[in-house]
């Protein structure tokens, strides 16, 4: 079945097609009659608005991109509910892609993005990204652009963060002040920011407290996967036996450790007291409950969309937009994994 059109609609009326066009958007300068008589047409026609023509008037798509890491991580699908949510309030569809955190991946759909005229991109950058060409493309073409959680410092776009430094020198600073004195950290890959600022936060809580930094305490993941968190955590125990406490770069990461000392019936937090990152629902579920850096995806959603949205209005009425960074506060979320039942 073809789509109806206002010409169409107009013939059978015998009336013009800006007629038409009034009645079904209330001009106050169409009769009654003749609105009653469009409206009731156009609904037994089954008529729809061409959106594709309404956008090439307004220029205007009502649509905005979406780029994330992965979708299945708990603290990027509530990322991804604040963000839908907010944008559905403010008549916006949201395309969503997922990079696996590949440079290359992010890559083609930031093009695709810009190729399908979104109206602003929002991107939490991959693990790979160490080129920033396509970002500043996106700045080139003038298209509203937002950063959230992993972002580059660089890139003169608005962002929202967290302090990822000062929370993770709190959750090394929440072990410390129960005693722990050798502390393992479990870090993120070496190029996002944020796996950086969490290492930096570690490090500086320990020469705070005078406690001697050792870099053969500090073990690398690739994928801040389960499976790095339980591996790792074996190779501490093997060359490590007196490390007392564990700070993992993710709550994901975290469940690994723990799942380790549980098999090995080392005992937590007795023996080895454990913090993660994220506030994941799993470290609510698990054995020990994990204690964690409660990190506010939602809310990080919430302001990413409207910071992208007040960019957006400011390109529809060519005004001028000064980028800015939002940083949102964090907190620990203290559990049996280091204060025991």
């Amino acid at each position: 079945m073809k789509d109806i059109t206002l010409k169409e609609i107009a013939q059978q009326l015998g009336i013009s097609i800006t007629t038409v066009s009034k009645a079904l958007k209330n001009y106050p300068d169409v009769s009654e009659k003749t609105r009653n008589a469009v409206l009731q047409l156009s609904q037994s026609l089954h008529y729809t608005p061409n959106s594709f023509a309404v956008n090439l008037r307004t220029k205007e798509s009502k649509t905005i991109g979406l780029i994330i890491p992965e979708v299945v991580h708990h603290f990027f699908s509530n990322i991804i509910n604040g963000i839908i949510e907010e944008a559905e309030k403010n008549g916006y569809l949201v395309i969503i892609l997922q990079s696996n955190e590949s440079m290359e991946m992010e890559i083609k759909q930031v093009e695709l993005l810009m190729n399908k005229r979104v109206d602003g991109i929002l991107i939490s950058l991959s693990n790979e990204s160490n080129n920033d060409e396509h970002l500043k493309e996106i700045l080139r073409r003038n298209i509203p652009f937002v950063m959230f959680d992993k972002i580059n410092k660089l890139i003169n776009c608005s962002k929202v963060i967290i302090d990822d430094q000062r929370a993770s020198f709190a959750a090394t600073q929440h072990l410390i002040d129960l005693g722990c004195k050798k502390i393992a950290h479990i870090r993120g890959p070496v190029n996002p920011q944020n796996a950086i600022d969490r290492f930096l936060g570690y490090k500086k809580a320990l020469e705070k407290n005078n406690i001697v930094y050792d870099s053969k305490l500090v073990y690398t993941c690739l994928g801040a996967a389960f499976e790095e968190g339980y591996e790792f955590t074996k190779q501490i125990i093997e060359n490590h036996p007196d490390v007392d406490g564990i700070f993992a770069v993710t709550d994901m990461v975290a469940v690994g450790v723990i799942n380790y000392l549980t098999e090995k019936n080392i005992k937590i937090p007795e023996q080895i007291k454990v913090i993660g990152f994220s506030n994941w629902f799993m470290g609510q579920v698990i054995t020990p409950k994990l204690s964690t850096v409660d990190q506010p995806g939602y809310e990080m959603g919430i302001q990413s969309f409207k910071l992208l949205l007040e960019e957006m209005n400011s390109v529809k009425n060519d005004a001028k937009f000064i980028p800015r960074t939002v940083e949102l506060p964090t907190s620990i979320i203290k559990r049996e994994s280091t204060l025991g039942k």
